[in-house]
C-alpha cells in the first residue's frame, strides 16, 4: 500500500521503502551561443546519474530489516533536475506560457525516458528487479502511457486512465527536444519489452533546497525565480546585492543593449550611490552641516543597505554630529529613530531616495522594458514595495501539469496564492489539480501561516493592538452578571488568581523532538515556583501552533489559579500523539509520545525534582542565571540580579530575556536565541542599524524571502521550496533536500 508520502511529497513509493536522490542543474546543458539545450550531454549526465543511483541501492542503509529488503526488491530511483526557472527566463519564455509548458515537458520526457531506457540496459545484464515479474504487465502498461504522452497521443490511445494527460504540444515545442523526447521513449519501451526494468522507479522532482545552493543554481527544483535583486553572500561576510543573473541573460536575448540594460538594472538594484540623486546628495548634506567623512563613510554602506535610513545611524555619523544636529541622547539611543524624517525629510521623499539609491526591487516600470516582456521576468512573490505582477496560481499548477506525465514519482513544489485567497478559490486549486492529474500539491496562502512575522505597514490604520495576556485590556468576567452571582453562591471557595511579578525569572528549554524544535519557556513567582508556561515549535502549521499557544496559556491559567503542578503533570505526562519519539537536546529526558509529554516530563523533572519518568537521573542540576537549582529541591532564594548585556557596536540582536505578562511573539524568541553584536556596520542584511524585527521582516518580504527567520542561523534569508523552506545562507532546510 501506499499510505503516505515522503514529507517534500515527491516521493510516492510503496510504504516502507526508500530512495535516494539526485537532481541535475539544467543550466550546465544549455548553450547561450546557439540559445540551444544541448540533448547529448544532457542523456549522458542522465546515464550516469541513474547508474550511481542503482550502486547507491546496495551501498545504503536502512532504518528496519523490512523497509531495507522492499527497497532491494523494488530498487527505487529519484533522478531530477532543478534550475528550470532560469532556464526559460534566459530562453525569453514566461514561466506561464505554452512555450514553457512544452519546453519543460520534454525536458522532463527525455530525463525519465533516457533514465528507464539505462535502467532496461541493466536489467540485461543484471537483470530487472525482483519484484518485476508480479508488476510486468502495469508497469509497461504505465511505459507505454509515459509514451503517448511524448507523442500527445488523443485520450483514447491511454490505457486504463480516464483523465487525458498533458502531453507535449508540438506547435510550441522546439522540434529538437520532440524528436528527442519520442526517441527515449521508443528506448525504453522497446528495451523494457525484452529484458523488464531494473528499477521499479527513477525519477521524481525535489525542492532542491539545499544542493540547489551547492549547485549554484538561481531557482530550485521546478519553481520558478521568487525574486528580481538578490542578495549574494560574500565568504569574508556581509552581502553583495546583484540583479538575477537570468535578467540580464534574457535582456541580451530580447535585443536590448547595454545601456539599456543597464538603466534596467539600476532601476531594480539601485545606483548605489548619492550622486546624480536630486533630493539627497552630498551638497545637501553638506548644507545640513555632514563633513566630507561622514559623506564618504556613508557612501562606503549604500551599495549593500535595504533601506537608506540603515546607513544613517550613529555609528555611522558619530555621536557628536548627531548632537550638533539637534538630537537628544535618548533619541540617538532609540534604535527606531528615523534620522532622515528628523532631517526634514517627508516619507513620499525618503521613498524617491530609496528608490534611486537602493532600488525598486522590481522590474515592473522600468526604462526601456516593452510592456509585452513583463510576463518573462515574472517571479513566484510580488517584488519591491510597488510591484503587482507574480505569477498566477493556476501558472503553478499547469507547469506541475506539464511535467507530471514524464514524471515515475511525484513534484515537490509550492503553489503560491495571495491573502486574499478564499477557501473556494484554494479547493478550485485542489480540484483542478486532481483533474490534471497531479499526484500531490503543496498550496501556501501567504499569512496563513502563524509564524509569519507581521508586515509594519499593516500596522498603520490599527489604533490599538491588544495582546494575548495584556492584563491591563483583557475582561476575564466571562458570561452574564446574574450567573455568576448564582455559581458564586454555590461555591464554598472562590479560587483567587495569584499574579505574577511585572519582572520575573525564568528559563528557556530548548530541545528537539521526534526531529521538531521544541522551545519550552517559564515563569515563576519571587519563591521560585512554576506561575505561566509558553511552548514554541517555529516549524509547525498554523493550527498546530495555535494549539499549543492556547494550552500554554490554559496551564498557565491554570497554575496561577491554584492547580499544583503535580496535577498537570500526572495529568499530562504519557499523553500519546504526533510529533513524538527521540529527544534531544535535554539532559535526562530522551523520549516523549506527545509534544505535551516532553513538556511536562521536563518541569516535572526541573521543579519537582521527580525522576521516576526521566531516562538519565545521574545528571548535573540545571542552573539559572541567579545559581538557584532547577531541578531536584531548590536552593534558598538569593536576591535578585538584573543582568544587562550592552554589545559594543548598535544592538541588532540581544540575547537578554524580558519577560512581563504578555505571551510571546516568535520573534521575541528568535531575539532570545540569536546574539549578534556588530561594531559601526549597517552592512548586514539582518536589517543595518538596530531595526526591529517586523522591519527586517517587511525588508524580506520586499526581496521575495518569506518573512522568517531561520531557525538554524537567524538569518532572514529563508525562501519557499517546494513544500518546505529553505535559508540561502546555511542550507538549513525544513523539509528533505
Amino acid at each position: 500500500r501506499i499510505n503516505a508520502s515522503n514529507p517534500c511529497s515527491e516521493y510516492m513509493f510503496l510504504d516502507d521503502t526508500a530512495c535516494n536522490l539526485a537532481s541535475l542543474n539544467l543550466m550546465k546543458f544549455y548553450d547561450e551561443d546557439s540559445g540551444r539545450f544541448l540533448i547529448d550531454d544532457y542523456k549522458h549526465a542522465i546515464r550516469l546519474w541513474t547508474v550511481v543511483l542503482e550502486i547507491s541501492v546496495l551501498m545504503a542503509q536502512f532504518p528496519s530489516k523490512n523497509m531495507a529488503q522492499n527497497s532491494y526488491n523494488y530498487r527505487t530511483l529519484g533522478l531530477g533536475y532543478a534550475n528550470l526557472g532560469t532556464l526559460l527566463m534566459v530562453n525569453g519564455i514566461p514561466y506561464d506560457s505554452p512555450e514553457a509548458l512544452a519546453m519543460a515537458g520534454a525536458i522532463t520526457a527525455i530525463l525519465t525516458g533516457e533514465a528507464y531506457h539505462t535502467s532496461a540496459e541493466m536489467a540485461k545484464e543484471l537483470g530487472a528487479f525482483k519484484e518485476y515479474e508480479k508488476n510486468k504487465a502495469e508497469m509497461l502498461r504505465v511505459i507505454r502511457n509515459h509514451r503517448r504522452a511524448a507523442y500527445n497521443a488523443p485520450a483514447s490511445k491511454y490505457e486504463g486512465l480516464t483523465i487525458r494527460p498533458r502531453g507535449i504540444d508540438p506547435k510550441y515545442c522546439p522540434q529538437y527536444l520532440l524528436k528527442a523526447s519520442k526517441e527515449v521513449w521508443d528506448n525504453a519501451l522497446a528495451e523494457g519489452e525484452k529484458y523488464g526494468y531494473r528499477n521499479a522507479q527513477v525519477t521524481v522532482l525535489a525542492p532542491t533546497g539545499t544542493i540547489g545552493l551547492v549547485m549554484d543554481c538561481d531557482t530550485t527544483g521546478i519553481e520558478p525565480d521568487f525574486a528580481i535583486v538578490k542578495f549574494k553572500k560574500l565568504a569574508g561576510g556581509g552581502y553583495f546585492k546583484i540583479v538575477n543573473q537570468s535578467v540580464r541573460k534574457a535582456l541580451l536575448k530580447l535585443g536590448y543593449t547595454e545601456s539599456q540594460i543597464q538603466d534596467i538594472e539600476n532601476y531594480s538594484k539601485g545606483h548605489g550611490t548619492l550622486k546624480g540623486c536630486q533630493l539627497l546628495n552630498s551638497q545637501v548634506l553638506r548644507e545640513k552641516g555632514f563633513s566630507n567623512d561622514i559623506i564618504n563613510k556613508i557612501e562606503s554602506q549604500l551599495k549593500t543597505v535595504f533601506d537608506i535610513r540603515f546607513a544613517f545611524n550613529k555609528w555611522t555619523m558619530g555621536e557628536e554630529l548627531c548632537q550638533k544636529l539637534g538630537f537628544t541622547k535618548e533619541q540617538i539611543d532609540d534604535n527606531d529613530f528615523d534620522i532622515l524624517s528628523n532631517l526634514g525629510f517627508s516619507n513620499e521623499e525618503i521613498d524617491a531616495i530609496n528608490d534611486y539609491v537602493c532600488g525598486t526591487m522590481m522590474i515592473e516600470g522600468a526604462p526601456h522594458l516593452q510592456e509585452k516582456h513583463l510576463p518573462i521576468f515574472d517571479t513566484a512573490n510580488k517584488c519591491g514595495r510597488k510591484g503587482k505582477r507574480f505569477i498566477s496560481y493556476m501558472g503553478h499548477v499547469r507547469m506541475m501539469s506539464a511535467a507530471q506525465p514524464f514524471i515515475s514519482g511525484a513534484i515537490s513544489k509550492t503553489v503560491n496564492m495571495p491573502a486574499h485567497a478564499t477557501v473556494d478559490e484554494i479547493g478550485k486549486v485542489y480540484l483542478e489539480s486532481w483533474e490534471m492529474m497531479l499526484k500531490a500539491i503543496s498550496v501556501y496562502r501567504d499569512g496563513s501561516k502563524l509564524s509569519q512575522p507581521l508586515n509594519s505597514s499593516n500596522l498603520k490604520d490599527i489604533d490599538e493592538v491588544v495582546m494575548l495576556g495584556d492584563e491591563d485590556t483583557i475582561d476575564e468576567t466571562l458570561g452574564s452578571k446574574e450567573v455568576q452571582e448564582q455559581i458564586a453562591n454555590r461555591l464554598s471557595f472562590k479560587a483567587q488568581r495569584r499574579r505574577l511579578p511585572k519582572k520575573r525569572t525564568g528559563h528557556i528549554r530548548e530541545a528537539f523532538v521526534g526531529g521538531h524544535k521544541v522551545y519550552l519557556r517559564t515563569g515563576e513567582y519571587e519563591d521560585g515556583s512554576l506561575g505561566e508556561i509558553f511552548i514554541d515549535m517555529y516549524k509547525e502549521g498554523a493550527s498546530f501552533k495555535g494549539l499549543l499557544n492556547t494550552f500554554a496559556v490554559l496551564a498557565s491559567k491554570a497554575l496561577q489559579y491554584g492547580i499544583p503542578l503535580e496535577e498537570l503533570v500526572d495529568s499530562f505526562t504519557f499523553t500519546r500523539f504526533e510529533p513524538a519519539g527521540v529527544v534531544t537536546g535535554h539532559e535526562a529526558i530522551k523520549n516523549a509520545t506527545s509534544i505535551l509529554d516532553y513538556v511536562f516530563r521536563s518541569l516535572g523533572y526541573d521543579y519537582l525534582g521527580r525522576t521516576d519518568f526521566v531516562h538519565e537521573k545521574a545528571v548535573d542540576e540545571m542552573t539559572d542565571i541567579n545559581g538557584k537549582k532547577l531541578n531536584g529541591n531548590k536552593s534558598e532564594p538569593e536576591e535578585k540580579k538584573i543582568v544587562k548585556l550592552e554589545p559594543e557596536g548598535p544592538p541588532q540582536k540581544k540575547s537578554i530575556i524580558t519577560m512581563n505578562n504578555q505571551s510571546p511573539k516568535t520573534d521575541d524568541l528568535v531575539e532570545a536565541e540569536v546574539t549578534s553584536n556588530v561594531k559601526g556596520n549597517s552592512n548586514s542584511l539582518l536589517g543595518g542599524n538596530g531595526s526591529k524585527p517586523v522591519m527586517k521582516a517587511k525588508e524580506a518580504l520586499r526581496i521575495g524571502y518569506t518573512g522568517e527567520q531561520c531557525s538554524s542561523c537567524g538569518s532572514i534569508r529563508v525562501k519557499r521550496n517546494g513544500s518546505c523552506t529553505v535559508c540561502e545562507d546555511c542550507g538549513a532546510t525544513s523539509g528533505c533536500s
